[in-house]
């Protein structure tokens, strides 16, 4: 979901020349958004439908200028993955100037995905801010 609003943002802000690689720290690769991530972004006006998961490895962590998690577990899996990006790996939240982690909603009810989609969208848009102003 952080993602497609990442994508979403960019676009409105017209800015090119970004790639955005979503990816999972404890996944399967191939495997569809779940329903309740469909659904609640369908509600955002953004299609996942042909989303595909992919799993977060080394090669990927190297080739990225920054690496944003939704969790700290989730930074720590990638530092794990890849020590020396420590400097490039960032909770999503940090970036943002916010605190915490974000809802995990897998698993959970809709509502559940609803608050975390709520979330992620509002620090995508702080992210994209900080970024913009640290190019």
């Amino acid at each position: 979901m952080a993602g497609a609003f990442a994508a979403r943002e960019l676009d409105k802000r017209s800015v090119g020349n970004v790639q955005i690689i979503s990816a999972g720290t404890s996944t399967i690769s191939g495997l569809p958004a779940s329903e309740q991530a469909v659904v609640v972004m369908k509600e955002a006006g953004i299609d996942l439908r042909l989303h595909r998961t992919t799993v977060l490895d080394k090669k990927l962590v190297e080739e990225a200028d920054l690496v944003f998690t939704m969790t700290a577990g989730h930074r720590q899996a990638v530092l794990r993955t890849c020590p020396e990006a420590s400097g490039r790996v960032y909770l999503l939240s940090e970036y943002a100037g916010l605190k915490g982690d974000v809802i995990d909603p897998y698993g959970g009810v809709l509502d559940t995905y609803r608050r975390a989609a709520d979330q992620l969208e509002t620090m995508v848009v702080l992210a994209v801010d900080r970024l913009l102003r640290d190019l």
